[in-house]
């Protein structure tokens, strides 16, 4: 299951948070400021070293396992962008409330690198779109999110996580096990008592 915004894509402004996987509820908020003929723009590359781009990721990911932890949302909303502040931290609560009665832990995202599937780019709209997973164990964390600028700083407006295995498991055929069963049943050919040559008399 692919991670998608919504209108994503398409130039349209992006619609608040959407959680996708793990819960499957969302939550829209109101876009910051209409975009003039965003559809004749295209994203372009964010001028971002590494080290930014890993500060926002986890700094992103700690606050919200942090959050379902105690169950105390307040943090994070504060430190979304005004648009993700639509959202009360009742509302963030119910939000996440799957992923909190999963007690799903992120606290990995503190020391394994990120994997960058979407390098980080400016949208038309203005804001700073990136995505990538987490190849952890047993569970990998995929992630999507979108910053909005505020005050010359990027604030969180959205976020988009899906948790699955890290790699695919492909189904056993029905037949391989019948197949193995059935060499184990099968009889094996039948050994007699070994013949050896009758003794002869010698003088």
């Amino acid at each position: 299951m692919a991670l998608r915004w919504l209108n994503a894509g398409l130039g349209l402004p992006i619609v608040g948070l959407l959680i996708l996987g793990v819960v499957t509820t969302s939550a829209q908020q109101t876009s910051p400021q209409p975009h003039p003929t965003p559809q004749a723009q295209a994203a372009k590359p964010a001028n971002i070293d590494r080290n930014g781009v890993l500060m926002l990721i986890r700094s992103t990911l700690v606050a919200l396992d942090h959050a379902n932890k105690t169950g105390n949302y307040t943090v994070l909303r504060d430190l979304g962008a005004p648009g993700f502040q639509v959202n009360t931290a009742a509302k963030l609560a119910e939000i996440f409330a799957k992923q909190r009665g999963d007690k799903l832990d992120l606290s990995g995202v503190t020391v394994i690198d990120p994997q960058l599937s979407l390098l980080p780019q400016i949208e038309p709209n203005g804001m700073l779109h990136m995505a990538g997973f987490f190849p952890s164990v047993p569970s990998q964390v995929n992630f999507e999110l979108l910053f909005a600028p505020v005050e010359g700083q990027w604030r969180v407006f959205g976020v988009s996580l899906l948790v699955g295995q890290t790699a695919p498991v492909a189904p056993e055929p029905p037949e391989s096990k019948a197949v193995a069963s059935q060499k184990q049943a099968a009889p094996s050919k039948p050994v007699g008592p070994s013949r050896q040559p009758a003794p002869t008399a010698t003088q």
